[in-house]
């Protein structure tokens, strides 16, 4: 007997900067995925759960899909569309601004030829005109695999109750898979690591190279109910270093505040954060480090 619960789970997919994570968090209602205006910023499967009624969503946030270059942009794809073919529902972002690009194209005809019905949320509708917003609705509408377009802004909120309570309808009848307290399945120095490398890419802005990864080297549990934390900043190069610490180690000290205000809300405790910048020369090519973000490093 399910009591008439529902639970499935739900894959979000689209191309790099397409919003997938800012609306996975605004439908989890905290924050689990990292948040970046810079394209590539997921680089794992980020899994968060959602109750809405009586239906369990379990969200997986993908990383976004694109021509991938090297071993680790293969292995972040390979993880993306691994999600949406497990998945009982897929639900596929494209940015209204941008239309059906080349990225955009790309996912809608890798689900053609998967055969893999989907739903499109057409994301960032306050950015465009409702006169380009039609008929572009009206032509992801034409394709076949396409099951229902709706329109919404994740950033703000628009139309994401309608495509909620789509898909609380949606899932299968069955019994929920996790507590009821619990939004994600990201282990706790993961999600330390994922806030201290999100605001690297804020404070850094341009500066930024991508070939960068942070690690949780200790997490120590504090009787006073506080959380010691340090963690390391791999850069793949000597000239990466001097651009994390900023003059006299000011731009580390930003980033660290910062993340350390992020976890300190999400946590809801007290958070001593300490930062470490190490040049790691190959990380990419680095099989455990693929294991922590949790990819299939021989994609």
């Amino acid at each position: 007997m399910s009591d008439g619960r529902r639970c499935g789970t739900i894959a979000l997919i689209g191309a790099p900067n397409a919003g997938k994570s800012t609306l996975l968090n605004r439908l989890v209602g905290s924050k689990v995925s990292i948040v970046s205006p810079k394209v590539q910023t997921t680089r794992a499967r980020v899994m968060g759960i959602a109750i809405r009624g009586t239906a369990q969503l379990v969200f997986i946030d993908t990383p976004g899909i694109f021509a991938p270059k090297r071993r680790l942009e293969r292995s972040m794809v390979s993880a993306a569309w691994s999600g949406a073919h497990d998945a009982d529902l897929v639900v596929a972002l494209i940015d209204a601004a941008r239309g059906i690009d080349e990225d955009a194209g790309r996912i809608l005809d890798g689900l053609a030829e998967a055969s893999r019905h989907a739903l499109v949320a057409l994301n960032k509708i306050d950015r465009v005109t409702r006169e380009k917003l039609l008929p572009l609705a009206a032509q992801l509408g034409e394709r076949p695999t396409i099951d229902r377009v709706f329109m919404i802004s994740s950033l703000t909120g628009d139309g994401v109750n309608d495509l909620g309570d789509f898909l609380a309808a949606s899932v299968p009848e069955g019994p929920w898979l996790f507590p009821e307290d619990q939004i994600s399945d990201i282990p706790l120095r993961l999600l330390a690591s994922e806030l201290v490398r999100e605001q690297a890419f804020i404070q850094l802005h341009q500066e930024l190279p991508y070939s960068i990864t942070v690690e949780t080297d200790e997490w120590e549990e504090r009787k006073d109910g506080s959380v010691r934390i340090a963690a390391t900043l791999h850069v793949a190069r000597e000239a990466h270093k001097p651009i994390v610490l900023g003059k006299g180690g000011a731009q580390l000290k930003r980033i660290g505040s910062a993340a350390r205000a992020e976890l300190t809300r999400l946590l809801d405790r007290p958070v001593h954060l300490f930062l470490h910048v190490r040049v790691t020369e190959g990380w990419t090519e680095d099989r455990e480090r693929y294991e922590a973000m949790r990819l299939d490093f021989e994609k």
